[in-house]
């Protein structure tokens, strides 16, 4: 066919594509339903055509000779569509939910073949594995309706995650099944259920591991690519159609796996990779890829129904009227069954029995079941009665779930009445817009005055405000009870707090990997928010300043092996977090007291006020101890804030210079070239410095001054150096006769028997009594701040003793100082009294200072 009709026939499609979703909300269907139908219309026209102008004439033969395979399907459309979807999915609720998508998507699929395949070999003369192949066809979903009214409706964001990831691995786990068993059925391969079992595992987890690294190989690429949107664009592009092809033709693993981890790790990492240009764009760039590929494929597919229809006999529409009932009976059998068990595991989600019903029955099939069907028509392996016969099933099939749930999926919704907002819904939208038209309201007063409005066109603007007013000024606030009013406002700002925190992620002010934790944090507070209230947000706020898993471990194999790079990394991160929160809540803070109070009331906005004030206060107390212990890294980080954001300012100036036509493009080139040259130097991270040198830090022990350099060496040997966390025990119960502390910088209080809280600093030392075998008093020590300590064990303690008298005299001498206190303190606690010439003592510890200015 010659090329120019190719881009005709193209051309026209696509013309026609552009009318049809204004079309499908006039008319009220779901799109995908109006594309079959046009597809369907298109197809039967197509034979149709002598009448046709010349033009118009030449459009139709084009695109009958268009030779739609399955090929076509797969290689040219399919990639993008699953790339698209695994690109606007959200990675980190998608991975807090993984087990339940991963085990929906799978046993969803498993079931409705084995339902389906048992139906419709019990009631036809079809061989099994036949039969299992049509249900394998047959369980991808196309949930593209469904998710759309979730989000009209305002579903809980996690169900809209577990139905769209379900939907994604859906297609996965049905397409590697199908290739399964259509080698069996084509006699290349054996039907067991080990193998079956095995062969689609390699597949799945496979394709998986391909996609991973050919996604993360993408991301590493993205920093070549940096400042280049067309070029990083475009390399989303061809890893969509890479990552399918490779792993289907040369690594014999799941193409449509290896696409749709490859989207996800883009989704996840790529883009904070890439520059601030191309990560706006990057969105809109993909919509309008799975704009084209979604409606040709429903076009080119519904196209054919037609011709695969047009032998249909009786016992074939009953076999569609039986695969039709037995995918129902699957699909509820799962979301009835399956949904509820996994509610009551940590892992699953609790889902309302409306939102369960319109799963059930929006279970719709699209254009994917389609191109497996007509793939099957292409095997000449496979008998010729088993191709018509899962072609036809197929077709009819995916014709009734598009016409019957398709057509009928919004009055299910409005007979549930999941579409309506709930009271405290209404009463907020009510408030919000009364809050809204009531500002707007003065502004056009002000606009009126200014340009001189006569009085008569002010009147009429005043008329609609007022109407609007009077319209939903119904009181329904004062209905709402204060805890309700306070969780609406904490779920307004949570929501507020996910806005800044992408806003930093999109302007690179900080670190793309921090300011990535930084939003997937404000999303589990919004998780909680919603879930819990008032009470789940302070749980969240007491878990958003503590330390993360990587810092826990990090600091255990600080103390078991003395490694500290990751400890060091750990504590940097940790330090840059909590700047950036402390900037974030002032600013909540702010804008809870301007925008919440009109919105919700003065009460709750002020509770919502104290309760974020006491989350500033948390987050204020634990970067107070790290800028103490670190105050050079504390300067360079809230530099390196002020400078981010003063280049971020400086390139927008600069952009919208150069869109106002202020200055031209090689002026903007060289400006932004000085701009990258001035600030080069904030994106330079020195390490956080907390080498932790024992042969340093003794020379801060006040007990070792005046020792021999030999001495003072062999100690150093011995002495293990760590860092002590803010409130951290240092050394336990458990602990207590088998190691000595000292104190190098920091302090740590002293917790006695009696109550009492003793205080030790830098230069101080505890625990050497229970080494010397008094352990009667074991004190809880706990570290008051970043605290630097060396750990010496008993076997080094007594070691060192042995070889060096001038110290073993040291120790020696403060030891029986505190042993004699020892003494004072038990005659006190058990008599209350003392011998005349003495005071009581503080209760002494197994702790005090290493040189006593009262010892003799």
């Amino acid at each position: 066919m010659d090329i120019g009709f190719i881009v005709f026939g193209l051309a026209g499609l696509l013309t026609l594509v552009c009318f049809m979703p204004p079309l499908a909300g006039r008319v009220k269907l779901p799109y995908s339903v109006l594309l079959a139908i046009v597809g369907c219309l298109l197809g039967v026209g197509l034979h149709l055509h002598g009448w046709a102008p010349p033009v118009l004439g030449d459009l139709f033969d084009t695109i009958e000779r268009f030779e739609i395979s399955s090929e076509t399907f797969l290689m040219v459309f399919l990639p993008v569509l699953l790339f698209e979807t695994a690109l606007a999915m959200n990675v980190r609720r998608l991975m807090d939910d993984i087990g339940p998508i991963l085990m929906m998507a799978i046993v969803a699929v498993v079931v409705c073949t084995l339902v389906v395949g048992w139906t419709v070999n019990a009631v036809s003369s079809y061989g099994m594995v036949a039969c299992l192949l049509l249900g394998a066809i047959v369980a991808t979903t196309d949930p593209v309706a469904v998710v759309g009214i979730f989000r009209e409706v305002g579903a809980p964001k996690r169900l809209t995650t577990l139905v769209e990831g379900e939907a994604l691995f859906n297609d996965a786990a049905s397409i590697a099944l199908y290739s399964v068993l259509l080698a069996v059925l084509g006699g290349t391969g054996t039907l067991s259920a080990g193998g079956v079992f095995t062969d689609f595992i390699t597949h799945f987890i496979g394709g998986g591991v391909a996609g991973f690294v050919m996604g993360r190989a993408a991301c590493f690429l993205f920093a070549w690519l940096r400042g280049f949107p067309t070029a990083e664009i475009t390399l989303t592009l061809t890893l969509a159609y890479l990552s399918f092809f490779i792993s289907e033709h040369y690594l014999g693993v799941s193409g449509v796996v290896a696409t749709v981890i490859a989207g996800l790790v883009v989704g996840s990492t790529g883009r904070t990779r890439m520059s601030p240009v191309t990560f706006e764009h990057l969105a809109s760039s993909w919509e309008q890829f799975g704009f084209w590929a979604n409606s040709l494929i429903f076009i080119f597919a519904a196209m054919l129904v037609p011709k695969l229809m047009a032998a249909t006999d009786p016992q074939e529409l009953l076999l569609i009227v039986v695969v039709f009932v037995a995918t129902l009976f699957a699909r509820a059998l799962v979301v009835f069954g399956l949904l509820p068990l996994l509610g009551l595991t940590p892992f699953g989600t609790k889902v309302s029995t409306p939102y369960k019903t319109v799963m059930t029955w929006g279970g719709l099939r699209g254009a994917v079941s389609l191109a497996l069907a007509l793939a099957v028509t292409e095997q000449s392996a496979v008998p010729e009665a088993e191709r018509h016969f899962i072609a036809v099933v197929t077709t009819g099939f995916v014709l009734a779930t598009l016409f019957i749930n398709g057509m009928t999926l919004r009055p299910l919704i409005r007979m549930l009445g999941i579409n309506q907002l709930s009271s405290a819904e209404r009463t907020i939208r009510n408030q919000a817009l009364m809050v809204a038209l009531g500002d707007l309201q003065g502004k056009a007063d002000e606009i009126a005055d200014t340009d001189h409005i006569s009085p008569e066109a002010r009147d009429r603007i005043h008329s609609v405000f007022d109407a609007s007013l009077a319209s939903v000024h119904d009181g329904q606030v004062g209905q709402m009870s204060h805890e309700q009013r306070v969780q609406v406002g904490l779920v307004i700002l949570a929501q507020r707090e996910q806005e800044m925190f992408f806003d930093i992620l999109k302007a690179q002010i900080v670190d793309w990997r921090l300011a990535e934790s930084l939003l997937a944090r404000s999303e589990r507070l919004e998780d909680v928010v919603r879930n819990g209230g008032l009470e789940g947000f302070e749980k969240g706020m007491a878990a958003d300043v503590r330390y993360s898993r990587g810092f826990r471990i990090a600091l255990r194999m600080h103390y078991m092996f003395g490694f500290q790079g990751w400890l060091a990394y750990e504590l940097g991160k940790r330090f840059a977090s909590l700047l950036t929160k402390r900037s974030v809540a002032q600013r909540l803070i702010i804008f809870a007291q301007q925008q919440i109070a009109p919105l919700l009331g003065d009460a709750a906005a002020q509770q919502i006020v104290a309760v974020h004030q006491r989350r500033l206060d948390m987050i204020v107390h634990a970067l107070q101890s790290l800028n103490l212990q670190y105050p050079s890294y504390a300067l360079w980080l809230q530099e390196s804030y002020l400078g981010r954001t003063a280049r971020e300012l400086e390139r927008i100036r600069y952009h919208d210079m150069l869109e106002q036509f202020l200055i031209s493009g090689e002026v903007y080139a060289d400006l932004m070239s000085q701009l990258k040259g001035r600030w080069r130097h904030i994106d330079k991270h020195p390490p956080l410095d907390m080498e932790l040198s024992a042969a340093e830090l003794i020379k801060r022990v006040p007990l070792f001054e005046g020792l021999s350099a030999d001495s003072l060496h062999a100690i150093g040997r011995l002495l293990k150096p760590r860092l002590a966390l803010p409130d951290q025990p240092v050394l336990t119960r458990g602990r207590h006769g088998l190691e000595m502390c000292f104190v190098a910088s920091g302090a740590v209080s002293v917790h006695l028997p009696d109550g009492t809280t003793i205080e030790l600093g830098s230069g101080e030392f505890f625990g050497e009594l229970a080494l010397l075998g008094e352990q009667q008093i074991t004190p809880d020590v706990h570290s008051l701040g970043y605290s630097k300590l060396l750990m010496l064990s008993l076997r080094d303690f007594e070691a060192l003793l042995a070889r060096d008298a001038d110290l073993r005299e040291r120790v020696q001498l403060v030891a029986k100082q505190r042993l004699r206190a020892i003494e004072v303190w038990k005659q006190y606690s058990q008599t209350g009294t003392t011998t005349p010439s003495e005071k009581p003592a503080d209760p002494p510890a197994d702790i005090g200072p290493a040189a006593p200015s009262n010892v003799s």
